[in-house]
């Protein structure tokens, strides 16, 4: 099969695009034809070798773990699919999803949500997952409440605007002035431009603010946090992690790491806001797989509006019954 493959850490140029061996299927895993991914910050951080200590010193490796396609095979335990399903998922760590197939775990997967299409369901499950756990999950966030979403026009942040929305929240985004019509369009109360105005200096207080950018931190944002507010932030720097484990234990405002955790029951949750219309996916740019070094460079300017999706060509397979 076609993959993209790194065989060591390094800038865009160590992507390469080779024939490696069909990945084989455990039990539990099903073998999908890959029709589209997309590129996440955690993948080039991981090219990078930002993440070795996790990642590992075995090559070649396959990044990627955002997964739309069709079922080609299923494991011997697998209950839920067959061959022929439109799925949408997750890869294990540290990825596989930038190739023509791939090994999914049944648990990190569920159907392709009906209204998308393969490229735009590809851009979900990272990005939605995320911004779904923080607001839900870390943040507890009620009906009513008001929110701030920082860095609302990327890949987690347009999610982040939606489903705080469809939760109940009033809803304030920060971005810059060429996005703010998008946010708005997603359902914001409020937008805020920040190369105009800094929402550490806002008159307004939060419940909860959720820093999808991870540019700010619970000590810049503390006056504009309610009593017993929740800062969640999605990078763990040392002072992130040190104020994280600090205040668990104080009463008083909150600040929490978010840590993506795939699963196939939030998947379904993600899918049921799609379809009833309560989640829309921003695209910023699709590419090819094998312009996969582009799209990792576009990323890493920090520019992307929405998601970046991996294209592949839509062939006809033959799949195991």
């Amino acid at each position: 099969m076609k993959a993209m493959v790194i065989r060591r850490y390094g800038g865009a140029d160590v992507l390469q695009y080779e024939d490696l061996e069909q990945p084989k299927i455990q039990p539990t895993q099903l073998l999908v034809k890959v029709r589209a991914s997309s590129v996440n910050p955690i993948d080039w951080k991981i090219r990078q070798g930002m993440l070795s200590l996790l990642t590992g010193s075995k090559f070649p490796k396959i990044l990627g773990f955002d997964v739309a396609g069709d079922v080609v095979e299923v494991g011997s335990q697998v209950t839920r699919f067959k061959p022929g399903d439109a799925i949408y998922g997750s890869t294990s760590f540290p990825g596989g999803g930038y190739a023509e197939f791939a090994a999914i775990p049944e648990n990190l997967a569920t159907f392709k949500p009906t209204n998308l299409s393969y490229e735009e369901a590809a851009a979900v499950p990272l990005a939605g997952l995320t911004a779904l756990q923080a607001l839900r999950d870390q943040g507890n966030i009620q009906i009513g409440q008001n929110v701030l979403i920082n860095g609302a026009a990327g890949g987690v942040g347009t999610f982040a605007v939606q489903i705080a929305k469809a939760l109940g929240a009033v809803v304030t985004g920060v971005t810059s002035s060429k996005n703010l019509d998008l946010v708005k369009s997603l359902g914001a109360d409020r937008v805020i431009d920040y190369t105009r105005q800094d929402f550490t200096e806002d008159t307004t207080q939060y419940d909860i603010i959720f820093d999808a950018v991870g540019k700010r931190s619970l000590s810049q944002t503390k006056k504009v946090l309610k009593p017993n507010g929740i800062y969640l932030s999605t990078l763990p720097t040392p002072e992130s992690i040190v104020q994280s484990v600090l205040t668990a234990f104080l009463p008083g405002q909150k600040s929490k790491l978010v840590l993506e955790k795939p699963n196939a029951k939030d998947l379904v949750y993600l899918k049921e806001l799609i379809e009833a219309g309560k989640i829309r996916v921003v695209i910023d740019r699709t590419y090819p797989l094998q312009e996969l070094a582009a799209a990792h460079s576009y990323s890493e300017t920090g520019r992307a509006v929405g998601k970046i999706a991996l294209a592949q060509p839509v062939v006809d397979i033959a799949v195991s019954n």
